[in-house]
C-alpha cells in the first residue's frame, strides 16, 4: 500500500473501496501472484467469515506508573482476553526501549501464562539472531513443561533494537544471515532425540513447541512457506509489503508435519470505544509514541490529548502514519466495517491486535468491543 493515513470512519470506507478493487500486485508491479482463496476461517451464526483474534503485548510503561505495574497490567489484560475469547496472547522482544518491558521475553511469557488458564501464550517474537537456538529450546521447552499445550514460539530475524544495543547483546553481525539454518536447528532441539545424539535440550526435546515465522518482508514469507510453518506479518507497524508477502507465502507453501495448509496472521492496530470521538482521543497515546520514535526520544506512554496535530510536525505525522497505516479507529460500527474490509482484502486466518492506549480500563473495553463485534 502507498497510502499514509490512519483510517477511521468514512476515510476507511473510501480506502477499502479503492484498494479492494485493484489486485495488490497489479497496483504496485508486485509478484504477479493472484490472491489466494480464504482458508481456515470460522463461520459465525450470521454466516459471516470471522478470523481468529489474538493480542500482541509490549508491556508498555505509562507515565506515573512503574515497570512492575506494566508487567502486571499485561497479565491483567491477558486474563480478560481469555474471558473475551481471544486465541493467543503474545509478547515481543525489544531492547533498550524505555516504555517496553518485554525484553526478557520468556520470563514475561511465564508471568502471563501463570496468571491465565486456557489462552495460548507465546513470543511474537523471539529475535533468533540474538540468541543461541539451543538456549531458546531450553527456555521454551521449560515453558511448555510448565504450561503444556499453551506455548507458541514466533521467530524473527530483526534485531529488535539499535546498533549500540546489538553490541551489548554480543550479537554477531552476520547472525541474521544464518536465520533459516537457525530455525531448523531450533526445531531439531525441540523435536525427538535421535540415536547417538550427544547433546539434548532439557527440557525442550520432544516438546515440539509450535514455531511461527514472523516478519515484515518477503524473506520471512519465503522461509515460512519453504518450512511449512505458520506466518505472521508485522503490518501493525510495517505494512508496505503485506500483500506481496501473503501472496508469496501462499503460492510457495510446502506442507509439513506441523501444518498442512498455509496459515497467515497479520498485525493490525485497533482502537475501539463507545464513540468515534472517544476512540480518536484514546488513539493519540499511540500516535505520540510513534512520533517520539520518529524523533528518537525515549519516553513512557503518555496520556491522550485533545488534538494530536499540536504534538507532531507535518513530517513527523507523515512518517508516523506511514508506520500506523493499518489502523482501525472508531465505534462498534466503524470497527466492524474496518475489520470486514481488512479480511476481505487479505483473507487472513488470524488478526493479531494491538490496542495501545494509556488507560488500562479503556484498553480492556476496547478488546471487549473488538471481540464482540468480530465474533457476533
Amino acid at each position: 500500500m502507498t497510502h499514509h493515513t490512519i483510517y477511521d470512519g468514512a476515510e476507511w470506507q473510501r480506502w477499502t473501496r479503492l484498494s479492494l478493487n485493484t489486485p495488490p500486485s497489479a497496483a504496485r508491479g508486485g509478484l504477479g501472484i493472484g490472491r489466494a482463496a480464504p482458508m481456515s476461517w470460522l463461520s459465525n451464526t450470521k454466516g459471516l467469515d470471522v478470523a481468529e483474534l489474538s493480542i500482541l503485548e509490549l508491556g508498555r510503561v505509562r507515565q506515573g506508573f512503574t515497570r512492575a505495574d506494566a508487567l502486571n497490567d499485561a497479565r491483567r489484560v491477558a486474563q480478560h482476553a481469555e474471558q473475551f475469547g481471544y486465541k493467543r496472547f503474545w509478547v515481543a522482544e525489544h531492547h533498550n526501549m524505555a516504555a517496553v518491558t518485554t525484553a526478557a521475553t520468556s520470563l514475561v511469557v511465564s508471568h502471563i501464562a501463570a496468571g491465565t488458564k486456557t489462552i495460548r501464550v507465546g513470543a511474537g517474537g523471539i529475535m533468533l539472531p540474538n540468541h543461541a537456538p539451543y538456549i531458546i529450546a531450553e527456555q521454551f521447552g521449560t515453558l511448555e513443561a510448565l504450561y503444556p499445550g499453551r506455548i507458541d514460539l514466533g521467530l524473527g530475524r530483526a534485531p529488535g533494537t539499535d546498533q549500540m544495543t546489538l553490541r551489548a547483546l554480543r550479537r554477531d553481525v552476520n547472525s541474521a544471515d544464518r536465520f533459516p539454518q537457525d530455525v531448523l536447528e531450533l526445531q531439531a532441539w525441540l523435536g525427538p532425540v535421535e540415536d547417538g545424539q550427544k547433546i539434548e535440550a532439557v527440557p525442550g526435546s520432544n516438546s515440539n513447541v509450535p514455531l511461527w515465522i514472523l516478519g515484515s518482508s518477503l524473506f520471512g514469507a519465503q522461509v515460512a512457506a519453504a518450512y511449512g510453518m505458520p506466518y505472521g506479518f508485522a503490518s501493525h507497524f510495517a505494512p508496505q509489503a503485506l500483500d506481496d508477502a501473503l501472496a508469496t507465502y501462499r503460492a510457495n507453501f510446502q506442507p509439513s508435519a506441523q501444518l498442512e495448509k498455509p496459515y497467515a496472521l497479520i498485525g493490525v492496530n485497533i482502537i475501539a470505544a463507545e464513540t468515534i470521538e472517544e476512540a480518536k482521543y484514546l488513539a493519540t497515546s499511540q500516535q505520540m509514541s510513534f512520533a517520539n520514535l520518529v524523533r528518537g526520544e525515549r519516553k513512557l506512554t503518555q496520556p491522550p490529548i485533545d488534538d494530536i496535530d499540536t504534538y507532531w510536525t507535518p513530517e513527523e505525522k507523515l512518517r508516523a502514519q506511514h508506520m500506523l497505516n493499518f489502523s482501525i479507529i472508531g465505534d462498534r460500527d466503524e470497527i466492524k466495517r474496518g475489520v470486514d474490509a481488512l479480511l476481505e482484502r487479505t483473507n487472513a486466518d488470524e488478526l493479531m491486535i494491538v490496542s495501545d492506549m494509556y488507560d488500562v480500563d479503556k484498553r480492556l473495553r476496547s478488546f471487549e468491543i473488538i471481540a464482540d463485534v468480530v465474533k457476533n
